[in-house]
């Protein structure tokens, strides 16, 4: 005669685990869990938030990072960009994993563990447009943000502390600049980002001793000031020196 399976949980993990924690198995399986996504960008000299207002319950009308649950049959990858996408409605951003925040009380309605993702994008390429229950988005200045929903100010420091510790050893500040740009420009946002002041000599002369940049013969136009020299980030050049072992170190 067949044995008849059991297929319940505390089945599959045993009872012997319930018994010990005395609490029932099927509880450790109702948390739920999110994705919340920390989008920086650069313009008019100043390091730039990605927020949307929250047009539902909870902390409605307040602003927030753009995020949400995850589908149970989801991966987290996928999660990340399709939730940035229904709300902000970009698309094609290639985001980090960088820390998980599971306070018991972090959310009002229940217990939910959320993943953080940041990414580094040019404000010129991109549109942001709200969508779904999100009914604006905006960009904030990094240095005054008001009060956002749950502990989305406690996720942004974190990006930016993970964002300092990339960005002294991976040219990837070069994400936020235009294609062509100055040193000056250069300058002013690697100093937004470390929030360092840099003395200018010196700082000129190691990023063009770095050679990692490509002269365009051409001048800034159309500015109030003396027009900078226009650089442009050398990519295979990086990628080249890479293979010698070549760390990228401000």
């Amino acid at each position: 005669m067949a044995v008849k399976k059991e297929n319940s949980i505390e089945k599959v993990l045993g009872h012997q685990f319930s018994a010990f924690y005395k609490i029932p198995i099927d509880n450790f399986f109702q948390f739920a869990l999110s994705v919340d996504c920390v989008i920086l960008g650069y313009d008019e000299d100043t390091l730039k938030l990605l927020a949307i207002e929250r047009g539902a319950e909870p902390h409605m009308r307040k602003k927030a990072l753009p995020g949400d649950l995850v589908y149970p049959n989801e991966d987290m990858d996928l999660a990340a960009s399709r939730v940035l996408n229904e709300l902000t409605s970009l698309d094609d951003v290639n985001m980090t994993q960088f820390h998980s925040y599971g306070q018991v009380d972090r959310h009002p309605v229940g217990r939910v563990i959320t993943v953080g993702y940041y990414s580094l994008i040019n404000v010129d390429q991109y549109e942001p447009l709200a969508n779904s229950w999100a009914d604006n988005v905006s960009w904030l200045d990094v240095k005054s943000l008001p009060e956002l929903a749950f502990d989305h100010n406690e996720i942004v420091n974190e990006a930016l502390r993970s964002l300092k510790q990339r960005v002294r050893l991976q040219p990837i500040g070069f994400k936020l600049l235009p294609k062509q740009f100055t040193l000056g420009q250069m300058q002013n946002l690697y100093e937004s980002i470390l929030d360092v002041n840099f003395d200018k000599a010196n700082f000129r002369k190691k990023i063009l001793g770095m050679n990692l940049l490509k002269d365009s013969g051409k001048l800034q136009s159309d500015v109030p000031h003396r027009p900078g020299r226009l650089y442009s980030f050398n990519k295979d050049a990086y990628e080249s020196l890479l293979q010698t072992g070549y760390t990228f170190e401000l």
